[in-house]
């Protein structure tokens, strides 16, 4: 089988995580690693017996590197993604693609401009249940969708926060629960449900005090088709409960999905998660379905690393579509969609009222309304 020629810039959790696929799939030669910190990039490139790097460019030229995964913390993926695309290798970024909608613009559009691939993180999308959600959803099985609902009651303590020294600050991670802990299920909801008209939200800081970002959101959608939708998402329930996405259509069916438990899923640090599953189906005729696709996923999570399994499926498919030359999953403006919606929460919170969809680039000093700025709970 031919292979494409792989590396990660970034070093960290993550990369571990893209390593570890990288050096077991068949379509694949890992081949580089490169950091902004010498010592810890040379003993992460050890653990795999390749080359280590700080600079983007060289390590691309001398390896002959055709693919690259961007591991690096979140405002930095737009200027690696950049860099990656204009020394000829196609690109991979975990989520989200950035924190900036200017900064999404640039990675996509140097990526077009260098004719290579770009592709988005979101293995949640490949997860079984998923899967037969979104199946159904699309192929009109519940007819047209006219509400979503999306809610992630979920914990992360105050030591998570200082596994890394860039998490909990706004330059240093982009955002809080909606950037980093949910950006996945706000994915799910906007490729369920579709194009979205307009965004009403508030996020807030209720028990993180020693971190700036936001522990809570929550919005009020409209989507283009007349489709409402809502969603809660928060850091701040001790233990975590769930993630779940509902899809209600005109019908009168409803599909629904359980994506996370209350195990919390930290990336190179978890050792176990709950398995997602269909928790709602009323589809005529596929009811009974529910407890059949439920023992099966149950079944199913028994035999797999769910740490490192989906993320495998999905950068196994992005390999594939360089080598067939086709459009890879999740592309960069299905990842741009999610940083959209997450501003839109932001800039709605700063301005007090709704936030109509395309949102207009912005290029102020409140970072769209995350700084320079206190929530609610901290106003006097």
């Amino acid at each position: 089988m031919e292979k494409i020629r792989t590396a990660i810039i970034g070093c960290g959790k993550v990369g571990a995580t893209h390593a570890l696929a990288y050096s077991t799939l068949e379509n694949s030669q890992f081949s580089a690693v490169c950091g902004s910190k010498l010592e810890k990039t040379i003993a992460f490139s050890k653990a795999y017996g390749v080359p280590a790097y700080t600079d983007i460019g060289k390590m691309i030229a001398e390896n002959d590197i055709q693919a690259v995964s961007i591991c690096a913390p979140h405002p930095l993926h737009a200027e690696l993604v950049r860099q990656a695309a204009s020394a000829g290798a196609h690109v991979l970024c975990e989520k989200p693609l950035a924190v900036t909608l200017q900064d999404c613009d640039l990675a996509i559009h140097a990526c077009e401009k260098a004719g290579v691939k770009l592709s988005v993180i979101s293995q949640r999308r490949y997860y079984p249940a998923v899967v037969r959600m979104a199946d159904a959803v699309h192929s009109g099985k519940v007819g047209r969708p006219i509400i979503g609902t999306m809610t992630v009651l979920g914990w992360r303590s105050p030591e998570y926060y200082l596994l890394d020294p860039w998490r909990g600050k706004w330059k240093t991670e982009g955002g809080g629960v909606m950037v980093n802990q949910t950006v996945h299920q706000l994915d799910l909801l906007q490729w369920m449900m579709g194009p979205i008209a307009e965004v009403f939200g508030y996020w807030d800081n209720f028990n993180h005090p020693s971190v700036e970002i936001e522990d809570t959101a929550a919005a009020v959608i409209r989507f283009r088709n007349g489709a409402i939708g809502q969603f809660l998402v928060s850091n701040s329930q001790k233990p975590g409960f769930y993630g779940k996405i509902h899809v209600h259509g005109e019908s009168g069916a409803s599909v629904g999905v359980q994506v996370d438990g209350g195990t919390p899923y930290i990336s190179g640090v978890s050792s176990a998660v709950d398995p997602s599953f269909n928790d709602i189906w009323t589809i005529p005729g596929e009811e009974a379905n529910l407890e059949i696709w439920q023992k099966q996923d149950r079944e199913m999570a028994k035999t797999i690393d769910p740490m490192n399994y989906y993320h495998q499926l999905q950068i196994k498919d992005f390999l594939d579509s360089i080598l067939q030359d086709t459009e890879p999953p999740i592309n960069g403006y299905e990842g741009r969609k999610t940083v959209e919606l997450f501003t839109a929460v932001y800039r709605s919170q700063r301005d007090g009222k709704p936030v109509s969809f395309p949102l207009p680039i912005e290029e102020d000093e409140s970072f769209d309304g995350r700084y320079s700025y206190l929530p609610y709970s901290k106003r006097k």
